[in-house]
């Protein structure tokens, strides 16, 4: 009886011990149980286009992959890819444990985009070059997109807000007012968050 006592004793103190660590593993196995939505573009405006889950952007289709996959838990997801001049895509996945659905993206070109021989010619640089770049709200590319030689995006003249964003970067915001036929040249340098923000610079 004794004896007993003794060892009920010993060994209480180690399940106190080792139950947490069992109760950590299954909470690690349950984190483990993802499912993935694999981007594959179906024609070329598709690759350089933006990619969006649940409204939160994650980079563009064609860097979708590797250690940029996209790793979601089960349930269902909105995933919507745009591109500028392009009609929006979008797709609901139904998501299951440890499931991983591919998604075909086929941009057609928008019937309603128009610029006129007026417009202002706008140039952007800076790093990372991935970083997602917004006129008016509206995703229109990447910025290795506008810059360099025979690169750029063609505005309205008047104002517009320009946007520069990347998941895990401060995002750069600033507003231009646009004279017909200005070019325009913008550089940012993205940081990553908790780090200063350097200003942009812009000349004609």
């Amino acid at each position: 009886m004794k004896l007993s006592i003794k060892l009920v004793k010993a060994v209480v103190p180690c399940l106190l011990i080792l139950g947490p660590l069992f109760m950590s593993g299954r909470l690690q196995a349950k984190n483990q149980i993802l499912g993935q939505i694999e981007i594959e573009a179906a024609n070329k405006p598709a690759k350089s286009s933006g990619v969006w889950i649940d409204g939160q952007y994650v980079g563009f289709v064609k860097e979708l992959k590797g250690s940029k996959k996209i790793l979601l838990l089960p349930g269902k997801h909105q995933v919507e890819v745009r591109q500028i001049g392009y009609q929006n895509f979008t797709q609901e996945v139904n998501l299951l444990p440890g499931q991983r659905q591919i998604v075909a993206v086929a941009m057609q070109k928008d019937p309603a985009a128009q610029y006129g021989s007026q417009s202002a010619l706008v140039k952007i640089s800076g790093r990372p070059e991935r970083a997602a770049v917004f006129v008016d709200k509206t995703f229109v590319g990447h910025i290795n997109q506008f810059n360099g030689l025979g690169h750029g995006m063609l505005l309205t003249p008047g104002t517009h807000e320009i946007k520069v964003e990347l998941p895990g970067y401060q995002t750069f915001e600033t507003q231009v007012t646009l004279q017909p036929g200005q070019k325009l040249k913008l550089k940012t340098n993205l940081t990553q968050k908790g780090k200063s923000f350097g200003q942009p610079t812009a000349s004609r």
